[in-house]
């Protein structure tokens, strides 16, 4: 038996029960073309182009139980360390709406509802764009997480609603005895005009081995302004391998976001289709990763229509043995003329063992366009540092100085202020000697 089958096995019994289950007739068609996408393409190997420098064998390698649903009160106090204050929070355990954690008011102009209830009740409308930019085809682990997903949440804002209050969406795992894995899924439809800005965060049970599949598909209405951030925090030991799917129509702009601080192994496959003129998609990441973490970032953009702007920048800061990847591509389709795309990735290597491997990508099928991208690896510049040391400081804080202010960068670009805040106390507790650097700064 090939290697591929043979580490599909672990989730066949889940895929014939997901598509056997009782469920609209859509959404049943979907989880069978999922389930037989995932059998053909099985779990990823270092022979695919796309995964050579990603190995998931120890995922493949893990039986993953799923968590018994519940009443979750008792985690209200480990999830408070997780509050942003003036945000509206609903809160997913395993996977699953907790509503017992989540809030009960939600501003006008928007609805949250879970995933599961909104497709008992409204299954057509649901069924009719599930899975409709999140496509399967070549992306196994899209094609199981659409397969098993359980539930999630379905953010919904009016046409012209100015929804000024936050959407922070927690994703929570509570890890077990023994591995265990959820698949949440996130619908965000923002209507024409409308205005909102949606924060997920996924983090999980300190020191648990678990998996976290996640699924976002993110469509704006015309005119619509969305921002988007999803903050990943989980267990050191978690997996985490999603997908982001954006859609933007005339005249809308997007903006997501990524911040990866956790996790053992972590995949982020995003993509993004301007498929309305004068749309604007910026797509900003930052990721710290230390030990033996692996970060994995794969990004698609895709101008479809002419005189739209992608704007994109993604930073990394690796430790110790760590490895960072980053393939992003910019396609320009025939006729998508004024296009004005840009993308960069820096790699800030704090050891002689940590890795980045970066490989920017322009493809281009229209004569009227402004490209560029670039990427950088490399260390701490000698003439800053010594710079600094000159002006009294020690070689660590100068180091940890610059590092901060290498990073801090994509995290002063977050609007919203006790979002920021929290990632700026992360960056300080991150860097050796955080405190000097707090002063400094």
């Amino acid at each position: 038996m090939s290697e591929t089958l043979t580490v599909a096995a672990p989730f066949a019994a889940e895929l014939d029960e997901a598509v056997a289950r009782a469920q609209p007739e859509g959404v049943r068609r979907l989880r069978a073309e999922a389930a037989e996408r995932f059998r053909a393409l099985g779990f990823p190997t270092t022979r695919e182009e796309e995964w050579r420098f990603t190995n998931v064998a120890p995922v493949a390698r893990t039986r993953f139980a799923r968590p018994a649903a519940g009443d979750h009160r008792a985690l209200a106090a480990e999830l408070a360390v997780h509050h942003l204050p003036g945000a509206c929070e609903i809160v997913f355990v395993d996977g699953r709406y907790a509503p017992e954690l989540s809030a009960r008011e939600l501003p006008a102009g928007l609805a949250v509802d879970s995933l599961a209830a909104l497709l008992a009740r409204e299954p057509e409308a649901v069924a009719a764009v599930l899975g409709r930019q999140a496509t399967f085809a070549n992306q196994p682990f899209l094609a199981l997480s659409t397969a098993l997903f359980e539930d999630g949440a379905v953010v919904r804002v009016a046409p012209r609603a100015v929804v000024e209050t936050p959407i922070h969406l927690i994703f929570w795992s509570t890890g077990a005895a023994e591995p265990t894995a959820s698949f949440p899924r996130t619908l965000i439809l923002a209507g024409e005009a409308s205005q909102a800005t949606v924060i997920e965060r996924f983090a999980g049970q300190a020191g648990a081995t678990y998996l976290t599949c996640p699924v976002t598909e993110l469509v704006a209405g015309p005119a619509a302004v969305v921002d988007h951030y999803k903050l990943q925090r989980e267990s050191a030991a978690a997996y985490h391998l999603s997908g982001i799917a954006i859609e933007t129509a005339r005249a809308s702009n997007v903006s997501t976001h990524s911040f990866s601080l956790g996790g053992a192994i972590v995949r982020h496959d995003i993509r993004a289709g301007l498929a309305g003129e004068g749309s604007v998609a910026t797509l900003n990441g930052l990721y710290l990763v230390v030990d033996r973490q692996l970060v994995d970032t794969h990004m698609r953009v895709d101008h479809r229509a002419p005189h739209c702007d992608s704007h994109e920048l993604y930073k990394g800061v690796l430790d110790g043995r760590a490895r960072a990847v980053f393939s992003g591509r910019i396609h320009v389709h025939p006729g998508a003329q004024k296009t004005d795309a840009k993308q960069t990735n820096r790699n800030l290597l704090l050891s002689d063992e940590a890795v980045a491997n970066s490989q920017p990508q322009l493809e281009i099928y229209a004569d009227d366009v402004k490209c560029t991208h670039g990427s950088t690896v490399g260390q701490l510049d000698d003439e800053a540092v010594f710079y600094l040391r000159s002006r009294g400081i020690g070689l660590e804080a100068a180091r940890s100085l610059l590092t901060y202010a290498f990073a801090a960068d994509l995290v002063e670009r977050v609007k919203f202020e006790p979002l920021r805040r929290e990632l700026q106390e992360f960056l300080f507790a991150w860097v050796p000697q955080g405190e000097v650097v707090r002063d400094a700064v």
